[in-house]
This record gives structure tokens, sequence and C-alpha cells, in this order.
């Protein structure tokens, strides 16, 4: 982390200051000037800047205004004597974080500090993550082969068939093809040819004219139609019913189809991308798929990795997803322990991507603290082999997960044999108990959290806030925890 920047003409304010930040593990450098400052900004930069409003040689306003032109994002506390409090309007106009009226309560300050300090950590990971936020995350090697092929195949209009199991992700290719080929700037259509029951799939596809059918009370355009000068994207093509497949065979000779109950040709330029998660040349030995559609559609095959093949991307991937999912809820991103993610690393995620996208979703709601431990994964991560099988055979016919890890078949969470640890506290609780001592819960507990915020700080050297993101509690639970345990130095 930076140091936090202090910028006042009184030397006492800077010291007291700096002891008291550095009493909290900040690193802090202090200037005595605006002009010092912003010399200082050529070779460095603060994560929180704090400035006097009324100082030699530029004012606090001044400085704001000229660090936020080069650092926009930077949190400015600005201090001001309480009859400078008009200046403190104008300081929010100019974008300060907040301002601290003198004299303050240091520890207040420290606090406020301090909060400043997280908003801007916050900000950094938003803005990581903003900026990284790419179309498709892979280092496996099986990945990388497909980046290729997405490349390679970038200025091409050629048919596509992507293979994978459901929820590799075969749709997110799909949409990269688009986006990347000369067609990128047309519509991209997309359709799942097994979600749609056979009856209306025609009509889907090719639309329809008014009064074609019981119910078509005006013409409507099909995907081929929607999608012209674009990309259409068939989805599970291996289900498409037997006879539409020769009507889709036709449109892709020649580019003409009719609108269901119409009889003018039409005709449409539509580059198509198809995926199935079945084996296709099976499925034409059965009789149930056309040979000469399946030759037409495997003009360049891409087989997309199930996510066991890749299992080096799934810390990767699990941090983004828990990033994302944080965002979709508003609520502070949650991080995850190395042991959580070699537990995910071990699981064979029948569901793919798909499946851990919804685990951590599930973790972002349910998990009870910030920092998610291999304790608070799913019930059918933590299960054993039997278990886990079940949880395989409830998986949807076309290998989609439930929406939510289902917990109805979670076994216990509590180890077979008792840990050391949980048999000693029992043991001490039995005999305070037994021999009647009063307030067994408050003295087990303070001791209890003692030991653990005290493990924590050795660990962390005494750095409170990261000690804190180490037990997953608040910063400000951790400051009143140490006070009323007399944990203080």
């Amino acid at each position: 982390m930076k140091p936090i920047w202090i910028v006042d003409d009184d030397q006492s304010i800077r010291f007291v200051l700096e002891k008291a930040l550095v009493r909290e593990q900040f690193a802090v450098r202090s200037f005595c000037g605006a002009r010092d400052v912003l010399a200082a900004l050529d070779d460095d930069e603060p994560q929180v800047l704090v400035s006097d409003i009324r100082m030699p040689g530029g004012s606090g306003i001044d400085l704001l205004s000229k660090v936020k032109a080069r650092l926009p994002g930077l949190p400015v506390i600005i201090m001001t004597a309480y009859s400078d409090l008009d200046s403190a309007v104008s300081a929010f106009q100019g974008g300060a974080f907040e301002y601290l009226p003198k004299p303050f309560d240091l520890t207040k300050a420290v606090e406020l500090i301090r909060r400043a300090v997280d908003e801007s950590l916050r900000d950094e990971v938003r803005e990581t993550v903003d900026k990284a936020v790419p179309e498709m995350l892979g280092q496996a090697p099986a990945m990388q082969d497909v980046f290729r092929a997405i490349g390679r195949l970038s200025q091409s209009n050629v048919t596509v068939l992507i293979t994978g199991e459901s929820g590799s992700g075969k749709e997110l290719v799909a949409r990269a093809l688009h986006k990347h080929s000369p067609r990128g700037q047309g519509p991209f259509v997309a359709i799942n040819t097994a979600a749609i029951p056979k009856d209306l799939l025609e009509s889907e596809l090719f639309g329809h004219e008014r009064g074609a059918f019981t119910g078509a009370q005006t013409m409507r355009r099909g995907r081929f139609e929607q999608a012209d000068g674009g990309t259409l994207f068939l989805d599970e093509i291996g289900d498409m019913p037997f006879d539409l497949q020769t009507r889709l065979l036709r449109v892709l000779s020649d580019g003409q189809f009719y609108r269901v109950g119409g009889h003018q040709p039409l005709k449409t330029n539509v580059r198509v991308i198809a995926a199935t998660h079945q084996n296709l040349e099976q499925r034409v030995k059965d009789g149930v798929f056309r040979e000469d559609l399946y030759h037409r559609l495997n003009v360049i095959r891409l087989r997309l990795p199930a996510l066991r093949e890749r299992r080096e991307d799934i810390p990767m991937l699990t941090r983004f997803f828990l990033q994302k999912s944080a965002r979709e809820l508003g609520v502070e991103a949650k991080r995850i322990t190395d042991s959580a993610v070699a537990r995910l690393q071990g699981f064979d995620f029948p569901g793919n991507v798909r499946q851990l996208e919804n685990v951590c979703h599930w973790l972002t709601v349910m998990a009870p603290a910030q920092v998610v431990e291999a304790k608070d994964l799913p019930p059918e991560l933590l299960a054993g082999p039997d278990l886990r099988s079940a949880v395989v055979a409830a998986v949807a016919p076309d290998g989609a997960v439930p929406a939510a890890p289902v917990p109805t078949a979670a076994p216990p969470v509590v180890e077979a044999t008792t840990p050391g640890w949980l048999a000693d506290l029992e043991r001490e609780a039995r005999r305070r108990l037994e021999s009647g001592e009063p307030e067994v819960w408050d003295v087990l507990t303070r001791q209890f959290e003692g030991r653990l915020i005290q493990t924590a700080l050795d660990l962390t050297r005494g750095r409170r806030i990261e000690a804190a993101q180490k037990l997953g509690i608040g910063r400000n639970t951790i400051t009143r925890k140490i006070q009323e345990l007399g944990l203080e130095d």
C-alpha cells in the first residue's frame, strides 16, 4: 500500500498525525507546503492526501485542484478550522473526500483516514477489474489454443462448429468470433434449439406470415432475418428436429428461405456458428442428424475444454466471478483463501465454468465472513465421493446445474473425529460447568476471541487492518475487540 501524505505548515500537527498513523501500521510521508507535494508527485503518489487548508505558499484548495487534475481518484481530506467551514464547502465542490475540523479528536481523525484508505483500495480493485474484464479468461494451454483459433478466424466468415460440454462457455466463443469478424458491427442473434418446442422452432428460425397458424395475429421476422448482415448462433444444434435440419441445410446452401405460411422467397446474408455438447458423428450414425448438414456445419471445428481440463485457471476465474457477483449485488467483494481455492481446484465441476460462476454467486450471498475459507464452500464441494456422485446425477440432462447449490443433501460439516482443540474446549467447558463457575460463556468467549485476534496480530506484525482481513471481520470490529479484551500495546 502507498503511504499517506500529510501536508501542514504546523510541525506539531504533522508530528501528532504521523505518530498516530504509524501506530496503526500506515506508512506516512509529511510535507510543510503545497510546492513540496507537487514536486513529490513527479516521482511518487499517496494512497490518501491529508492537507491543511491555510498554508503559506499555496492553499489546500489550490493544492486539491492541482492534485485532482493529476490523480482524479485520489481521496483528499482537507483540515480546516471551525471558522473555515465556508472553505470546506469549496473543498467538497473541488472533489475532497471529507474535511477534518480543527482541533480534531485524534482517534476520529485516524478513523476518517482509514475510511479514505479503504475507499481508495476498493477503487483500485474496481479499476483493475474494469480495465481487465476480458471477453474470456484462461491461461491454460488448452484455452490459449482456443484464443489463437479465434485470432486466426477473426477476419473470416467461415462457418464454425463449437463443441464442448454444457457450461464450458461456447456462447462466449461465438460472441468473440462475431466481435472480431468483419461482421462485428452487425447483429449477433443467439437461439438455443433445444430450449424451444419443435412446433415453435420453425417459426423462431424463419418467421411466419400473418394467419399462418392459430395465434399468428401479425407477421413475425425470424432469427435469420434478424441476423441479416451479422451472425446467427445456433446453440445445441444436435437437438434440432430432423425435418427442420432439411430447411436449415437449404438456407445454408443458398441463403434463401420462406417464412412459415409464406410464398415469397427471402434472402439473408448470415454467418452461422453452431455449437453442441453432443457427439454429432454418433448422431449421424444413429440416423438422427443429417450427414450433409453435419459436413456443411463442420467446416472449422473448435473444441472448448472442460473446466477440469484447465484447473490452473480456477483461481483466476474464482476471483473474477467473486468480483463480478459483488458488483451485480452491490456489495463488497469477498476474498478467498488459498486452501478454499485448492478445494475448488480438486472438484471436477460437471457444470464447468457456469457452475463455478454459480458457486461464486452463492458464496457472495451465503458465506458468513468477508474471507471465504474451505469450510464455507457449498455442500457438494465439501462432500465425499458418494454425495458428489449424487450431485452429478442431479445435473440436468444438458449438463446444466441448478442456479444455486442445493444444500438438501449436505453432510455434517463437523469432521468425523473431533479436532484436538475442540476436544480440549469441550473438556474445559465441562469442568467449569460442573464446578458451577459463573459466566462460563463470557469467560471462554473472551479467551477464544483474545487468542484468535492476538494470533492474527502476531502474523501481521501488529497491522490491525490486515489482521481484520485475515479474520474476516471489519476494522471497526477488531479495534473494538482489542479495547474490550485489553489487548492494547
